[in-house]
């Protein structure tokens, strides 16, 4: 299979974008999906808990040296970036803040696309800054496949516009849209 994993990146309005995808997605999906939503750093993080119940693929909250499971969605945890090792484990860290945030899309993007290379998809969708522009050029930089959410269909456009004015993007398609793509893309009927 030509992809191993996939990292996905929302803020403003991704509660919304992430349940949309991820109930779209088959119970045996092939591969890992890694998120970073933005939070409050005092929020509880009930993000799992509420995509558990209508999701057919696993959602948890991510835990240090955990390795990625096919069929699971790991979720960064409040106030921590998620990293991808060399050796594809998951790694949580409380160092500075990146483009204002912690989890910072940028900093899953960028270490699981050194991790990962060509077999990685990265996915931005709905959010009000730019967070996700410069770890989807790494993607792109390491071969891997980069897909957008419309703007249009965006509750926030920022982040979608940022990430399609920055990098040569594969896909930009409306939210309804890349789960089917997603999972056509694992199935080769796409590119």
């Amino acid at each position: 299979m030509r992809y191993e994993a996939m990292v996905m990146g929302a803020s403003a309005g991704g509660l919304e974008a992430l349940q949309t995808i991820l109930s779209a997605l088959p119970a045996h999906f092939a591969i890992p999906v890694l998120i970073v939503q933005h939070l409050s750093p005092q929020s509880e993080n009930l993000l799992a808990e509420v995509l558990n119940r209508q999701c057919r693929i696993v959602v948890q909250e991510a835990e240090e040296k955990e390795t990625p499971r096919a069929g699971m969605a790991y979720i960064a945890p409040p106030d921590y970036h998620l990293m991808v090792e060399a050796d594809r484990t998951l790694s949580l860290s409380r160092e500075e803040r990146v483009n204002f945030s912690r989890p910072s899309i940028d900093v899953l993007f960028e270490t699981a696309a050194e991790a990962y290379g060509d077999k990685l998809i990265g996915v931005v969708l709905t959010g009000a800054n730019a967070d996700g522009s410069q770890g989807l050029r790494v993607i792109k930089k390491f071969g891997g496949t980069c897909v957008v959410q419309d703007p249009r269909t965006a509750v926030a456009a920022r982040m979608p516009q940022a990430a399609i004015e920055s990098t040569r993007v594969d896909y930009v398609v409306p939210l309804v849209e890349i789960a089917p793509l997603i999972v056509g893309l694992l199935e080769g009927k796409h590119g």
